[in-house]
């Protein structure tokens, strides 16, 4: 497993290319910092949908949460944007082509099992790699806010559509996430209009 081990250090220092775009300063995100992130929003909508109810496995959460973007130390981190060029099926297949190759180091045994959850993940085939995926688009709309609350501009893109987004979810589940982003939504408005 060293080689995984050693291939996570990229994370940590790939910045997050969107906020680099948008004139945020090299270091305001790694990629690393935002896995964290995703891992622990997803936790806490997995932890608030079987406290109303919902079966859902945290531990497969989790692991999805933190292998979701670990490709990126091959690929790095490509804005929404290059599909307009490559295609979407090429990045996938890029992407996929990365993870595989980096997890061979986990050993046969282990890299099955990580593609598996891998293929979840961009399927979006479980409620839980829906919900890993709502974890995603939440942890970015969090971290514009923390951005636009220290003053940064420009960042209105991102918000765009976060309302009307669908990620599968049915029931207690959606009402979980639909409830986070209404949160995030009224503190951007309450930040906007002290400004």
């Amino acid at each position: 497993m060293l080689s995984v081990l050693l291939e996570l250090q990229r994370l940590k220092r790939l910045d997050r290319t969107g906020w680099v775009l948008r004139g945020l300063p090299p270091g305001a995100e790694s990629v690393a910092a935002h896995s964290y992130g995703v891992a622990l929003t997803a936790m806490l909508l997995a932890d608030e949908c079987e406290a109303r109810g919902v079966a859902v496995d945290v531990g497969r959460v989790l692991r999805l949460a933190l292998l979701h973007d670990l490709q990126e130390t091959r690929t790095g981190d490509m804005p929404r944007t290059v599909a307009d060029y490559y295609g979407r099926e090429a990045r996938r297949a890029a992407e996929r082509a990365a993870f595989d190759d980096i997890m061979r180091g986990a050993g046969e045994r282990h890299a099955s099992r990580y593609a598996e959850l891998h293929e979840d993940y961009e399927s979006r085939g479980s409620l839980e790699a829906r919900l890993v995926k709502a974890a995603d688009v939440l942890d970015l709309l969090a971290q514009a806010l923390a951005f636009e609350r220290a003053g940064s501009r420009g960042l209105g893109e991102f918000w765009e559509g976060a309302s009307e987004r669908d990620f599968g979810l049915e029931g207690e589940a959606r009402e979980v996430v639909r409830e986070t982003v209404e949160a995030l939504l009224g503190e951007r408005k309450a930040v906007n209009s002290r400004q």
